[in-house]
């Protein structure tokens, strides 16, 4: 064991790794559905007893009414997080009204009409009507039932203690902040190049109900008379029928440099989109989109990471990034485990922290636009067909067998 141990610090061009380096913060995002007693979406309102959606800092919603989403403050230790979500949990199950139950599965039950899923309200006042107006936008731009899609976001952040002697090993001379960001960026980087795999071991979402096709084309296969799949899928959450959006494919977010990742989206926030246009900022008198722009906010680019700072009051979140650098990424690529009571093991958690150091520590050179695309055509092939035993993956412009790769992930991840 100290041989391997040895042999992975060299790896990662360490002498050492400090047992306190390891003392990472994680906080756990879940979304969880409301449902009623007969498995349909609830049109009741946020339940009084759960508090303000708009404020509390523990139980609020996500695009709607009925999606609930469940945050934990940032921890070191991994069973006092699931213990925390679990405590949520328990005391969302307890306050829900009539007979109202959490969904398991990421791919929501069925919702009828678009119209009838209930969009998130957050009171009168002025942020609280922003935040309900950007949800009619995201409404009218990529219509309601991908929004009622739940998956697990994983925040993942570094102790202090870490970057001072990490920034002398790696014999730089800037600040700690530009350092930091500089390593998240490259985190963020391989985290593309090899997410692929979360989707592959992780992913729980072959099916989904008929409802998300109608009026789409498609190649799902009938289940049964409610029900589509596709035999060798692992997460069509993450697919056409998830979170995708047309728009927003030939964006290239470049994530080699702060700077440039922070201007794309500027420029997306301020570019005349002519789809959005045609629908208007207004619908019949009432505002129906923030704007009529590629993006209405930043949060709307869809990534399966992102950097991420916490913000002041009154802070754009790419003012705080571009004022105090990274903080901390937020994975969004986890399905929910549906045979895991949380939607999360303990177990899976350590493989993110193992796999996110990896990526950290492990060499990232800068990314060009063909690998960008690259690393999409990899993840979609994994979206429907990763359970094919045959399936290949294109990896440095070489195709690569999956079975190939997998058994061979010990040498590229240095374990």
């Amino acid at each position: 064991m100290a041989k391997q141990f040895s042999e992975c610090l060299q790896r990662y061009r360490l002498h050492e790794f400090d047992p306190e380096w390891g003392a990472v913060l994680r906080g756990i995002e879940k979304e969880s559905l409301r449902i009623s007693s007969d498995g349909q979406i609830s049109l009741a309102g946020h339940p009084k007893a759960l508090g303000s959606a708009l404020t509390n800092p523990y139980i609020t919603t996500d695009f709607s009414e009925a999606l609930l989403e469940f945050i934990t403050p940032a921890l070191q230790d991994i069973d006092e997080c699931l213990q925390v979500l679990e405590n949520i949990h328990r005391f969302t199950v307890q306050n829900l009204e009539n007979d109202e139950m959490l969904w398991v599965t990421s791919m929501p039950c069925p919702l009828g009409a678009e119209a009838e899923i209930p969009i998130a309200q957050y009171g009168s006042s002025n942020i609280g009507k922003l935040k309900t107006l950007y949800r009619h936008g995201l409404h009218h731009r990529y219509g309601s039932l991908m929004q009622a899609i739940a998956g697990i976001h994983y925040n993942f952040s570094m102790p202090e203690i870490f970057w001072e002697p990490y920034q002398k090993i790696c014999q730089h001379t800037g600040s700690i902040q530009e350092f930091r960001t500089e390593k998240y960026l490259g985190l963020i980087r391989n985290f593309h190049r090899y997410s692929w795999l979360l989707i592959y071991l992780f992913g729980a979402s072959p099916a989904a109900c008929k409802c998300f096709v109608e009026g789409r084309e498609h190649n799902l296969q009938e289940f049964d008379e409610t029900s589509l799949f596709l035999p060798d899928a692992t997460c069509l959450r993450m697919g056409n029928l998830g979170y995708r959006s047309a728009a927003q494919e030939s964006l290239f977010v470049c994530y080699n440099d702060l700077q440039t990742y922070v201007d794309c989206l500027y420029q997306a926030m301020h570019t005349p989109y002519p789809e959005y246009e045609s629908i208007g900022q207004k619908v019949n008198g009432e505002y129906a989109q923030i704007n009529t722009n590629l993006l209405q906010l930043e949060n709307e680019f869809y990534s399966t990471i992102r950097p991420k700072r916490n913000v002041q009051s009154g802070e754009r979140p790419l003012d705080a990034l571009t004022n105090s650098g990274i903080e901390y990424v937020e994975v969004r690529a986890l399905d929910l485990d549906p045979y895991a009571p949380l939607g999360i093991t303990a177990e899976q958690v350590r493989f993110l922290d193992t796999f996110l150091l990896h990526c950290l520590l492990a060499e990232s050179p800068a990314c060009d636009e063909q690998e960008f695309f690259e690393v999409a055509s990899n993840m979609a092939k994994i979206v429907e067909c990763g359970r094919d035993v045959d399936l290949k993956l294109e990896l440095e412009s070489n195709n690569e067998g999956i079975k190939r790769v997998v058994i061979g992930i010990d040498g590229r991840f240095g374990s």
